[in-house]
């Protein structure tokens, strides 16, 4: 397995998979199925090539089996905070330590940006798999947030946690 940063030469392969991941998943995510399919070629390699995102994918061979994305904060006050989002993996893949690993790529990506002290994300309630590996990484609640997505006439809880990786000044 091989993890590493998207590059624009990786649009189709992660807007693939990130469709794949809606589409199983439509709970996890705050994005659609829909809205993400109507995305351009461009739009997609706008994401992959912004600054202040970074896209890990985790590759079996040539296959992306695995993604995660790590956005800084913009606003001078909240640039101290990071936040990971979008992390999937594939069905196919899981139990093989591919999670673990691409939580560990955003987290060194975290750690070499200057300022950043903490990282959040956001996990769907019932998400029991994912939680469980976020907290054995470090993280601890600070919030859930009812009702935080619908989809498909359904209401999901979303749970907050957060990861201090510097101390403040």
């Amino acid at each position: 397995m091989e993890i590493r940063a998207l590059t624009d030469a990786d649009a189709d392969v992660y807007q693939a998979i990130r469709l794949r991941s809606l589409r199983e998943y439509p709970e996890a995510f705050g994005s659609s199925y829909e809205e993400e399919r109507e995305r351009k070629p461009d739009q997609i390699v706008s994401l992959l090539t912004n600054p202040d995102v970074k896209v890990f994918g985790a590759f079996s061979g040539a296959e992306l089996i695995g993604i995660v994305a790590i956005l800084r904060n913009s606003r001078i006050k909240t640039r101290h905070r990071s936040n990971i989002g979008g992390m999937y993996v594939a069905s196919e893949a899981r139990g093989q330590g591919v999670g673990r690993a691409l939580i560990e790529a955003a987290l060194k990506h975290a750690r070499s940006c200057d300022g950043v002290e903490d990282v959040t994300l956001a996990v769907t309630v019932g998400n029991d798999a994912a939680r469980h590996l976020y907290t054995q990484m470090g993280f601890t609640t600070y919030g859930v947030d009812p009702r935080y997505i619908k989809t498909n006439g359904r209401f999901y809880d979303i749970e907050w946690m957060i990861l201090r990786i510097a101390d403040s000044e």
